[in-house]
């Protein structure tokens, strides 16, 4: 039957062109892959040396990691994400921490908060979020300099219940048309902070000393 034959070598064809296009993806992708990881390591660098730029430590920063546990409901977690320590000489002089916010108005923000030994904060970072183009998207340094507020902050300064919008009785700026957004990550970077606080002993003291 011509058209039985017809069919089984159309599906022959078919599955030679499948082998020949993963394979020559494959290759594609084993030879960029080496390249992608260099291109994600200099951006993620970038972003801690943004946290804490060069002069105030003598590590790379990159390199110096350890696990944040997932199920951390201080920090958002519910994977095991990376923070990474600042060193000058054998001191820890700070860690950034990873933090997410679960309530955005689109969903989780993603951020990355540098704690200073003394408790303040070096600076904030959003690394990924999907909120509302032209309002939420204000927390990204790349739209607005409202993240750049919490530089300096601590958990005295302001006092807790002033950790919010102005809006709700705090000293953060809010957003015109959005509140939501802001107060997720004012509450994701306070939360950070009490957990620094709570794990100070960990963070800066005993692992400087193993270390």
């Amino acid at each position: 039957m011509n058209w039985l034959r017809s069919i089984g070598l159309s599906g022959t064809v078919l599955a030679l062109f499948a082998a020949i296009t993963s394979v020559a993806i494959g290759w594609t992708f084993l030879g960029t892959k080496d390249q992608i990881e260099l291109e994600v390591r200099r951006a993620e660098a970038r972003q801690l040396l943004e946290i804490f730029p060069v002069g105030t430590h003598d590590n790379e920063i990159v390199d110096d990691t350890f696990d944040v546990q997932a199920e951390t409901p201080l920090l958002g977690l519910r994977e095991v994400r990376q923070g990474y320590r600042v060193r000058q000489g054998d001191r820890v002089v700070g860690v950034i921490l990873p933090a997410t916010a679960r309530d955005g108005y689109s969903g989780d923000i993603r951020a990355l908060v540098g704690i200073r030994k003394d408790g303040s904060i070096a600076g904030v970072r959003v690394v990924s979020h999907r909120e509302t183009p032209g309002l939420g998207d204000k927390v990204d340094l790349r739209k607005s300099n409202w993240i750049l507020g919490f530089n300096h902050r601590s958990l005295e300064n302001p006092a807790m219940d002033r950790w919010n919008v102005a809006k709700d009785g705090g000293v953060f700026d809010q957003f015109t048309g959005a509140t939501v957004t802001p107060r997720a990550v004012i509450l994701a970077t306070r939360r950070a902070l009490e957990y620094a606080t709570l794990h100070s002993a960990t963070l800066f003291e005993q692992e400087a000393d193993s270390a």
